[in-house]
């Protein structure tokens, strides 16, 4: 059994961790409602981009726009990997990981790798990743602006022909305890109506919408600025989206690791006051032998 000097140092140390702990839970429940307001409010514009772009591929079928048009062979793959700069966030970044280089099983050797997160960037390197892009050490509210650079480097490969397709794994949030993983295909783009996975809403709204439209200019020239637009607005949704999920898993991380600290702190307590009751006992019953012995003794 542990002497209670070292049992009062576990207990000491056990309490300093639990103080950083709460810390880093009240800071990650700030950030929380920040990246929920960004994601809130980034939502609704990613929609009514992808409704009108859902009604101008309706009426520019023909179109050979490159980021529409799917390549006849794919030699090579963009994959933008979105994780965190900092651990302590449970299983976020490793869901994330597994969920990109299970995606890269079967490719791993014509895959190119975008990242954006230490974390992340790290555990791919480590399985052999072909990285040629890393984005880290974003502030915790990133700008539209600050994001740009991500998919524009994303989109001149794939009109360069680097890649041949591209995809982007990220965590997408749904609320404080639950994050859904995805790998997602951005490049070449589908319009909403060769979108089955879209909501009866969107659906509804196309259907109850088929009149005829006079665009000013051309839907093609339209096409030329809205699509590489949407393509920004993907990635900085992706990358909001990511950081909800990061700061929701630490701040949820962070108050289990406070429970078992204190719960821990308890137990050691516990132990420590039976382990000096046990002492204190000890010692009484010496003395109280010892008395019994001089008494025999006169």
């Amino acid at each position: 059994m542990s002497s209670a000097r070292e049992m009062r140092l576990r207990i000491r140390s056990v309490g300093n961790i639990s103080q950083v702990t709460r810390a880093l839970e009240a800071v990650s429940a700030s950030k929380v409602r920040k990246a929920q307001s960004a994601v809130t409010a980034s939502r609704d514009y990613a929609k009514r981009v992808a409704k009108v772009l859902g009604r101008i591929g309706e009426f520019s079928q023909g179109t050979n726009h490159p980021l529409l048009a799917p390549r006849d062979n794919v030699d090579k793959v963009g994959l933008l990997l979105i994780s965190s700069d900092r651990g302590l966030a449970g299983p976020y970044n490793m869901n994330v990981t597994r969920a990109a280089l299970d995606f890269a099983h079967d490719k791993l050797d014509v895959l190119r790798w975008v990242t954006v997160g230490q974390k992340g960037r790290d555990l791919a390197y480590i399985r052999g990743a072909n990285i040629v892009g890393d984005f880290s050490s974003f502030r915790s509210s990133p700008s539209f602006t600050e994001v740009s650079p991500i998919s524009r480097m994303l989109i001149d490969d794939y009109l360069n022909g680097v890649v041949d397709e591209v995809y982007v794994a990220y965590t997408d949030y749904v609320n404080t305890l639950r994050q859904n993983t995805q790998v997602i295909r951005i490049m070449p783009m589908t319009t909403i109506g060769d979108n089955q996975n879209e909501d009866e809403e969107t659906s509804l709204d196309l259907q109850s919408n088929q009149i005829g439209y006079t665009y000013e200019p051309e839907p093609d020239q339209l096409l030329d600025e809205m699509l590489p637009r949407f393509i920004q607005v993907q990635v900085y949704q992706a990358v909001l989206e990511s950081l909800a999920s990061e700061h929701s898993a630490r701040m949820v991380a962070m108050r289990n690791a406070t429970d078992n600290a204190n719960e821990l702190s308890a137990a050691l307590r516990l132990a420590y006051n039976k382990a000096r009751q046990l002492s204190i006992t000890s010692d009484l019953l010496d003395i109280a032998g010892g008395a019994e012995a001089l008494q025999q003794a006169s």
